[in-house]
């Protein structure tokens, strides 16, 4: 019922743009979807936290921050060895910039996708404890097959598409 009703205003809202860039498998009725990025997750965390984190099932004693996307975690515990992934409860963003912000602060750790943050890392704000990494899906630039792409609109897209490590069509 939900989801009924919250079509027509989706549409409203993104029939008025140009392009929107998603996250998923690039596969949504009624748009053309052009990849720019896959986007592993691996966990990140402040640099003091990272001294608790020995072995990939030390997790279980902290605090995971997770995102909106519940089975983000359990799919990283399954590539990292089939580890039984803890419980989940507490904190749940719906931004990959809070959930760094907050590993950072030192609130836990937080399962995000690492090439977007590698200024942070290297400037030594947080750290990815563990090189495992799971692939939940990648980032789309999207357009509504109705709408025409114009002389600007491709401009920008092959922009995007340099920028992303894509390559311009």
């Amino acid at each position: 019922y939900r989801q009924v009703l919250l079509l027509p205003l989706i549409s409203i809202l993104i029939d008025g743009l140009d392009y929107f860039i998603r996250f998923g498998d690039g596969a949504w009725h009624g748009t053309e979807a052009i990849h720019l990025m896959d986007a592993p997750l691996s966990p990140v965390c402040a640099p003091a936290l990272h001294e608790r984190l020995r072995r990939r099932g030390d997790l279980a004693r902290v605090e995971l921050l997770r995102s909106y996307r519940i089975d983000e975690w359990s799919l990283w515990f399954k590539a990292a060895g089939g580890i039984e992934p803890p419980n989940l409860r507490g904190w749940m963003f719906d931004s990959s910039l809070t959930l760094v912000e907050a590993a950072a602060r030192g609130v836990g750790v937080a399962l995000v996708p690492v090439a977007m943050f590698h200024q942070e890392i290297e400037a030594g704000r947080i750290v990815q404890p563990f090189d495992i990494t799971a692939h939940t899906g990648s980032y789309w630039l999207t357009r509504l097959k109705s709408r025409a792409e114009t002389a600007s609109m491709k401009a920008f897209r092959q922009w995007l598409q340099v920028e992303s490590g894509g390559y311009a069509a």
